[in-house]
């Protein structure tokens, strides 16, 4: 229960009697570093403390108790940071789970959790991992990414920020695709920061993650099943559940399951503007993998009705990849544009086309307009934005 300062003091003062009964010599800097390897262990995450406070990284993974890689500007590399044995990793990952009343061991040795800055955590425990417990810490970005931004980091064009502003202004709604760390939350949270701060906003999510700007945001997150097998709430459970809430927008952190057909639904019964993200490399793919989720919720549609539904509720596919330099690009912006017999129609507005590598190891190309006219130009005129959209597509 003491303050970080209080219990350094004491321990200081623990820590050089030791010192002096072990006969062991340190100067004053070495015994201020073994103070703070105590602390980091007693009140933090132990010898992942260092890597938490570098804002250069964005991911640490841990594998078993001498092995931790983090990754530093898309790139992946070992640090020197090591556990004493996995006994101490996993009294490291007890912490983690226990501080949001979840538990890990043989009964439950999987577990999605999150710190209490909000970054996300995965842990895996023997006997599924097999070389010792694993760890997996996507952090929480401090800095607020948004478009703009993204157009200067060379995410997006310029023209594409613009596109995108008004796409979520104009209250379509956006899937978001990408492989894993590619960027889809970040581009998530860049989207939602155009959202009017009048809208309600229903966030569903495994463990929450998403920084959303507005005053009124209901957040909600999945909760596993306990010992006996029960009490398990799923994202299906808890898109139902938004769809009374009276959401202006429902925000879904990753579409992955039989939610498909909730969200689908509620997109097309006038949630308009909502979001999420899911798993696929292209944004054809990204469809097709809709279709399929919508099969795993038991309800029997024909192909076409499916089809139909998709096309009716998804306006708009953003795909986004982490390219070989670790730079995260938005490679297409693709409205779906309805249905062709028993084909969904799509029409590409953006694309990324590369062009080389430069000498300092980064890739060239260039974001391309296709210059067709946006489907949804009817919508932005609505707003008022459509001089700008069309100026944008060029």
């Amino acid at each position: 229960k003491l303050s970080r300062a209080e219990l350094a003091h004491q321990l200081s003062g623990i820590v050089a009697e030791i010192l002096v009964e072990q006969k062991i010599q340190l100067n004053q800097r070495e015994q201020r570093d073994l103070v703070t390897l105590l602390l980091n262990d007693m009140l933090g995450l132990g010898p992942l403390e260092p890597l938490l406070a570098d804002d250069t990284v964005n991911d640490i993974m841990v594998n078993g108790a001498r092995q931790v890689y983090v990754e530093r500007r898309g790139k992946l590399e070992l640090t020197d940071a090591t556990f004493r044995d996995n006994a101490h990793v996993m009294s490291i990952a007890t912490r983690i789970v226990s501080g949001i009343g979840r538990r890990i061991d043989e009964s439950t040795p999987l577990v999605d959790a999150r710190l209490p800055d909000g970054s996300r955590v995965n842990i895996i425990i023997p006997p599924l991992a097999i070389d010792g417990p694993s760890i997996s810490i996507r952090k929480f970005s401090k800095k607020t990414i948004d478009l703009d931004v993204m157009a200067k980091q060379d995410n997006i064009s310029r023209a594409m920020a613009t596109v995108l502003k008004v796409a979520s202004r104009c209250q379509l709604n956006i899937l978001i695709s990408g492989g894993t760390g590619s960027g889809k939350t970040t581009l998530l949270n860049a989207l939602s920061q155009m959202i009017d701060t009048d809208e309600r906003i229903v966030t569903i999510e495994d463990a929450a993650e998403l920084q959303l700007q507005q005053p009124h945001v209901v957040r909600l997150e999945t909760r596993p099943a306990n010992l006996e097998g029960r009490g398990e709430i799923t994202m299906r459970d808890l898109v139902k559940n938004a769809l009374r809430m009276r959401p202006d927008r429902i925000i879904l952190g990753e579409i992955r399951g039989a939610e498909a057909i909730d969200m689908l639904q509620a997109m097309n019964t006038g949630h308009d503007g909502s979001l999420g993200t899911i798993h696929a490399n292209r944004p054809r793919e990204a469809l097709t993998r809709l279709e399929n989720m919508v099969g795993m919720s038991g309800i029997n549609l024909p192909s076409r009705a499916v089809r139909t539904q998709i096309a009716a509720a998804v306006n708009m596919i953003l795909q986004v990849s982490r390219m070989r330099d670790g730079v995260r690009r938005v490679t297409s912006i693709t409205e779906v544009v309805g249905m062709e017999g028993d084909v969904i129609t799509t029409q590409e507005l953006f694309s990324y086309k590369f062009e080389g590598e430069g000498a300092d190891g980064k890739l060239r190309g260039n974001f391309e307009t296709s210059g067709l006219r946006p489907y949804f130009t009817p919508r932005a005129e609505y707003y008022g934005l459509d001089r700008l959209l069309l100026e944008a597509i060029g």
